[in-house]
């Protein structure tokens, strides 16, 4: 199963380093990256995989909203095909 994950907020260090660092702890692997800053503003977008991971989706996102507060940014993941369902023209 393939999610989107989305972090959006004020750039500093170690955004990057900590979302990923718990995607590792939780054996999800990154498919895809696409991250910039636009005025200071931080926004990433993740394609993962959780195939391999054993967490429930609602677990994992539990732990990233946990973790985007400690960081002060929004993080969100939902599933890939929910993702395209609400971004299709």
């Amino acid at each position: 199963m393939n999610a989107i994950i989305t972090v959006v907020g004020a750039d500093k260090v170690g955004i990057i380093a900590r979302v990923s660092a718990l995607l590792a702890g939780k054996n999800i692997n990154i498919e895809d990256i696409s991250q910039t800053v636009l005025s200071g503003n931080f926004v990433m977008m993740m394609m993962v995989s959780l195939s391999a991971s054993a967490e429930p989706l609602a677990e994992i996102k539990e732990e990233l909203a946990q973790l985007g507060k400690t960081l002060d940014v929004s993080i969100s993941i939902m599933h890939e095909r929910v993702f395209s369902a609400m971004h299709r023209i």
